[in-house]
């Protein structure tokens, strides 16, 4: 039988609440929500261009993997979705420092808009 746990830290954004989790662990495995640039204290995005909006959306998604008894570096699916793809260079050029020597499957998409306007937002699986 599986078992489903929230994971909350306060490292992070907060979620909204009674909407969705951080991030759920359920058999070994850790399923984070998006993550975007938002300053886990002042609840604002950070100022800056996508390259600094992608450094605070990894850093906000391995705080909750840490909350989770996890890191980066056992991330193995990862799903960016930019507001315009022009930004893919720049987001890339960010992205490939972090996740360790083998790096996770990613998909990476264009979409209409994103949560407050950002320009990035990325979720990620893993393993425990």
């Amino acid at each position: 039988m599986s078992s489903k746990t929230a994971i909350l830290t306060d490292k992070a954004p907060k979620p909204l609440p009674g909407i969705y989790s951080q991030a759920i662990v359920n058999n070994g495995t850790i399923y984070c929500s998006g993550a975007v640039a938002m300053d886990p204290e002042t609840g604002k995005i950070v100022d800056g261009d996508v390259k600094v909006h992608t450094h605070q959306c990894i850093k906000n998604l391995s705080h909750v993997l840490e909350a989770a008894g996890s890191d980066i570096t056992k991330v193995l699916k990862v799903n960016v979705f930019l507001s315009n793809m022009d930004d893919f260079a720049d987001m890339n050029s960010v992205y490939m420092q972090y996740w360790g020597d083998v790096k996770p499957c990613r998909t990476c998409v264009a979409v209409k808009t994103l949560p407050l306007n950002t320009d990035v937002e990325i979720e990620c699986i893993a393993a425990v």
